[in-house]
């Protein structure tokens, strides 16, 4: 118990409790959906983590899992009753397919260097898009389609909760998924791959690993964040979607996971916020050249990404008072 209860993880849990309660002391309906788009993004960004933060590759098409999650549960619900059951089996043929994806773009891909490797996910997000855009029949093109879901979750207040405990639950697996031993492999490749490779380790099959488990869960975001919308269209392909991911990794700290959540509540805010503003001034309609100037602020101050560079300080801090403690026992 007292193993658990450790200063990190009793933060995490007043914070929870904190979320938990907002609905209830606020009816703004604005906050609700803002903080749901959090949730969303942050289990979206904790799936890019994976890959970037703990086995060090990079991908600029990591939005084609998002898409499959969102277009998959867009499609079902809209030609068959936006039932719960009918719900769950979307999410799951969404899940099952980015599973399948991943894999396939894995064996095929990972092979290649960083570089190219991230090049070629780019092209077949890029494929995803395409196919989106002309498979008018399904998908109604860049146009979209709108589509009813179930009754319980037109509630923003169910919704809110559901997205909410999906994070938790997703961040807690993620964690044990991570601090297993083939999470350790994980990160033993992304610290150095030619001597994780000389141990005897397959690389390309635990790298296919990672990117089969950052897929899947780019599903369930993808799923999550069209129920909010009730509408998808081929956005949720664009190269924006995960440019948002990465900066959201990167903002909050690159493997961290808890970083990814931060990161997401930040730029979801800032995004939010500054798009206000333009209502107070004309200058804030070109909102996002204070988001680049937000973003440069963080990265000068927090080079690490905020959890990072505090677990570095904090490190210093510990270090520097266990110095002066043996310093004061060999004086003494």
């Amino acid at each position: 118990m007292n193993r658990f209860m450790t200063v990190p993880n009793t933060v995490y849990i007043i914070i929870f409790l904190m979320l938990l309660a907002l609905p209830f002391v606020t009816d703004s309906r604005t906050l609700l959906i803002m903080f749901t788009q959090i949730f969303l993004f942050a289990i979206f960004a904790m799936s890019y983590d994976i890959l970037l933060g703990y086995t060090g590759i990079v991908s600029f098409g990591h939005a084609m899992f998002f898409g499959i999650g969102a277009y998959s549960t867009g499609i079902i619900l809209k030609q068959y009753d936006s039932t719960i059951p009918m719900l769950l089996m979307a999410v799951l043929v969404g899940a099952v397919i980015a599973g399948i994806v991943s894999y396939v773009v894995g064996m095929l891909s990972l092979r290649l260097k960083s570089h190219f490797y991230a090049m070629l996910t780019l092209a077949f997000s890029g494929l995803f898009l395409v196919l989106a855009e002309k498979w008018r029949s399904l998908t109604y093109g860049n146009d979209g389609f709108t589509f009813s879901i179930p009754d319980p979750l037109r509630d923003r207040l169910n919704l809110y909760l559901l997205s909410l405990i999906l994070m938790v639950i997703i961040f807690l697996l993620l964690k044990r998924f991570t601090h297993s031993p083939l999470g350790r492999v994980l990160q033993a490749i992304r610290e150095n791959e030619d001597r994780t490779e000389s141990l005897g380790y397959n690389v390309l099959h635990y790298k296919v690993i990672a990117s089969v488990v950052a897929g899947v869960f780019a599903s369930f975001a993808g799923s999550l964040y069209v129920l909010t919308l009730r509408f998808v269209n081929t956005s949720v392909f664009a190269v924006d979607v995960t440019l948002d991911a990465l900066l959201m990794t990167i903002i909050g700290g690159v493997g961290t996971l808890i970083g990814a959540i931060i990161g997401a509540g930040l730029i979801e805010f800032a995004h939010h916020w500054l798009s206000d503003l333009a209502k107070v001034h004309w200058i804030f309609e070109r909102w996002i050249i204070f988001f680049g100037i937000l973003y440069i602020v963080v990265v000068m101050f927090f080079p690490q990404g905020i959890v990072g560079t505090i677990r570095l300080w904090w490190s210093r801090r510990k270090g520097t008072q266990i110095r002066v403690r043996k310093e004061k026992n060999i004086s003494s």
